[in-house]
């Protein structure tokens, strides 16, 4: 009893000296609605103030494309409690997006886009692109992770891409213009500040048509199949963000079943984990990581998901010149600044990117063949605006180790991871 007794004191000490948030007030910002941002807060008028819950809110708001900065401060109000403000620095967020790459064999793409990454202020993020690679292709994105609450959202997806995709058989290549043409729905669910899921489903048109290259009887030269596609995504995201610098962990497992009314496009399992960490490495300089670990159906067919390609996985080596039904890649880089000034930054970074795939029908002793094996050093440059969101214009030169490597440059918008 007197336990009970000596718990309900403190208890009641501890309620007596806690202070409440008597106002949350929003200032800096101009096209973000104050709105979204106490929605999404967990600072609210009448909650006790926590220090912990505060920077949480921080890290929230510098993860938002509509957000280069953020910080908060603490007031004593008249009635003996505090008011918090939250300090904005806000991007621009309309934002073209252009990806150019090339390679040794005078090969030559690009994609432009436009989105706007804070439509009516709420921080959701609506536009397209369209793409040159050899065909014309374009794809239109809605997405608004928090559209329903802090918690729920909603994405939508639709695309007609068609490019021509080398097709690996028998020690011999050929070329098929390839369409997918898709659209795609997906719940967002955001249950606390690490993590996040994605579930949802995709419905899509596969078609491959022979164009040049070696034949056989044994694969067809025409094929257009209708398939489903089942979704899902699973995010920890525990990064911190101050301008150019990132700094944390972050892991995102990707989970597909594709359907097939066709046996020559059976249907398959797909799976892969991309982990990232990044570290600060003194004033000016940050450590970046990328490795994928990725593995399907192995199904012994041209077709196989995981590819090779110079825009994706290995700067330099070209775009899409192997396929395979696993993939381990590495990417690492360090970058440094190397002029600061007001909102520009020069970055430039060396880095090395390394993968091997297992191939089509194969074992996992593929993974440790060298002819699989690709690894490409190189050097970039980054051209950053600090307060235009992903306002990244990047340039990198990656060179492969062995004689049967090329090497070639990629352009493209934002950081490569």
């Amino acid at each position: 009893m007197q336990k009970i007794l000596f718990y309900i004191i403190l208890f009641s000490i501890h309620v007596s000296y806690s202070q409440t948030v008597t106002d949350l007030k929003i200032q800096g910002n101009k096209k973000l609605k104050s709105s979204f941002i106490k929605k999404v807060a967990k600072a609210k008028a009448g909650t006790i103030l926590d220090s912990t819950r505060l920077e949480e809110d921080i890290k929230l708001l510098k993860r938002l494309p509509s957000v280069s900065h953020a910080s908060y401060q603490v007031f004593s109000s008249n009635d003996g409690n505090y008011n918090v403000f939250y300090n904005i620095e806000e991007n621009f967020t309309i934002i073209p997006s252009v990806n150019v790459y090339t390679s040794n064999n005078d090969e030559f793409a690009y994609r432009l886009g436009l989105y706007e990454f804070n439509l009516l202020g709420q921080n959701m993020i609506f536009g397209g692109f369209y793409q040159k690679d050899i065909y014309s292709s374009y794809g239109i994105n809605f997405r608004a992770p928090f559209l329903f609450s802090r918690e729920f959202g909603l994405a939508l997806n639709h695309q007609d891409l068609q490019t021509l995709e080398p097709v690996f058989f028998n020690n011999t290549t050929s070329d098929y213009q390839y369409r997918n043409k898709s659209f795609e729905i997906l719940g967002l669910y955001q249950p606390n500040f690490n993590n996040r899921f994605e579930a949802g489903i995709n419905y899509f048109l596969e078609e491959y048509q022979y164009v040049a290259g070696a034949t056989s009887v044994n694969i067809p030269q025409e094929l257009s199949v209708k398939k489903l596609l089942y979704k899902g995504i699973y995010q920890y995201n525990n990064l911190d963000y101050n301008y150019q610098y990132i700094s944390g962990f972050k892991s995102t497992l990707t989970l597909q079943y594709v359907t097939s009314t066709s046996d020559d496009l059976p249907e398959f399992l797909i799976g892969w984990n991309d982990f990232n960490f990044y570290k600060r490495i003194g004033q000016k300089g940050n450590w970046a990581s990328r490795l994928r670990l990725g593995l399907a159906s192995n199904d012994e067919t041209p077709f196989a998901p995981f590819s090779v390609d110079n825009n994706v996985n290995i700067r330099g080596v070209g775009n899409t010149i192997d396929r395979g039904t696993g993939a381990i890649v590495l990417n690492t880089e360090y970058r440094h600044t190397l002029y600061e000034k007001n909102w520009f930054v020069l970055q430039g970074n060396a880095f090395i990117d390394a993968g091997s795939w297992r191939n089509p029908g194969g074992d996992f002793g593929d993974f440790g063949d060298a002819d699989n094996l690709r690894v490409f050093p190189g050097l970039g440059l980054r051209f950053i605006h600090k307060s235009i969101f992903n306002a990244i214009f990047r340039i990198d030169y990656g060179i492969g180790i062995s004689e049967k490597d090329g090497q070639g440059l990629v352009f493209g918008i934002g950081q490569y991871f």
